[in-house]
């Protein structure tokens, strides 16, 4: 065989192996596209991830936990990366609450918390602010009904957090061949972000259960080429690539996920809450301790100290008062009380003495104690 022919043989290998690609690339992307946008992709529901199915399915509590969610900032203070420029945009979502609440009704499949959200409080404040001004105005109450405008609920426990480290470049590689100009190369890399997840108590502020989770952050990208002579004055050269980025912010969502799993668990190994089915719970909890100490468990591991705060998810409800209590005017104030009149016979008395002055301190050397002499400053005749 010469070796143009051979030649012709491989690129009409490689072009027919990329239309194939290119095909089966068109027909999997075809099946998401909206005809009526032109094309592009149509919007789709975010699928049930491995993580959030683990979230969902986690056996139940024997009693739903009340839990606010302030915030869940960025604490990594990174920006994007940029080649050329300096960039504003952040390394990683700037929406941590959002995932975090999202996550807490996942669980269980919204068996296990009741979410109560303060990340827009001051919005919250304001709207049932409109409420009470509108119903004193227009329908002269001083006192709001409770059943317009009841109480806002309150939690036993508060969950606090963030995401506290973006690593870039933890990891990276390659490999790569080329035989007679044929060949190709994969290069990979691997990033690391790192979120902490903590149950504090209402109470006492005391920190009941903390939690911290690792998700790696893989990017792949596969290249092939050719380049040969077909003849003296002609050459074959092609080339192929495909680049897969895991984005940043299903990272940030799937380690979320896990740290809910994860604080979950120890607390109810720490007896802040408790699963329904103890026996799942048990089971639960042992595989977690084997996930998170390996080989090196040790005996301290099986009986950790609980929190002092006792009873933490326990609220005390907050009732209205009835309207005709709540309206009840205030009792007057206390009249002042009047001085108590002398007897006539403290009337003859005489009048206490007044105290003595205190004695001066004696004269220092070259001081003068008293008037001077009018003499001294009168005006010598002239």
């Amino acid at each position: 065989m010469s070796k143009t022919l051979f030649l012709g043989q491989v690129l009409k290998a490689a072009v027919l192996l990329g239309a194939a690609a290119a095909l089966a690339g068109c027909s999997s992307h075809t099946l998401g596209r909206d005809p009526l946008m032109g094309g592009l992709e149509a919007p789709v529901i975010s699928p049930v991830s491995k993580q959030n199915y683990e979230l969902r399915t986690v056996p139940p509590p024997k009693e739903r936990v009340t839990v606010a969610v302030y915030d869940f900032p960025d604490l990594t203070g990174q920006f994007r990366e940029a080649a050329n420029f300096q960039t504003s945009s952040r390394a990683v979502t700037q929406g941590g609450s959002t995932i975090l609440i999202k996550a807490l009704q996942d669980a269980s499949e919204r068996r296990w918390f009741t979410v109560l959200d303060r990340a827009a409080l001051d919005n919250l404040l304001k709207e049932r602010q409109i409420v009470t001004e509108m119903r004193r105005i227009y329908r002269g109450e001083e006192v709001i009904n409770a059943s317009a405008l009841p109480p806002l609920a309150h939690a036993g426990i508060i969950l606090e957090g963030g995401i506290i480290g973006y690593d870039t470049n933890a990891m990276t590689g390659g490999a790569g061949a080329r035989y007679l100009g044929i060949g190709g190369d994969t290069k990979w890399t691997q990033d690391v972000v790192t979120v902490t997840l903590r149950a504090v108590s209402t109470a006492t502020s005391e920190v009941l259960a903390s939690v911290t989770v690792h998700k790696m952050l893989a990017s792949q990208s596969l290249q092939g080429g050719i380049f040969q002579y077909a003849s003296l004055d002609s050459i074959i050269e092609a080339e192929a690539g495909v680049t897969q980025n895991e984005p940043k912010q299903i990272a940030v969502q799937q380690a979320i996920e896990k740290a809910v799993l994860a604080l979950i668990v120890e607390g109810a190994e720490l007896d802040i809450w408790q699963f329904g089915d103890r026996e799942a719970g048990e089971r639960l909890v042992e595989a977690y301790r084997q996930e998170k100490y390996g080989v090196n468990i040790t005996a301290q591991a099986y009986a950790p100290v609980p929190p002092v705060t006792r009873n933490a998810t326990d609220v005390v409800e907050t009732r209205p008062l009835p309207v005709a209590m709540a309206r009840r005017p205030a009792p007057p104030a206390a009249a002042p009380a009047q001085p108590t009149q002398p007897s006539p016979a403290n009337t003859q008395s005489a009048p206490e003495a007044p105290p003595r002055p205190a004695t001066p301190p004696p004269a220092s050397e070259g001081e003068v104690i008293g008037s001077i002499p009018p003499v001294a400053v009168g005006l010598t005749s002239g």
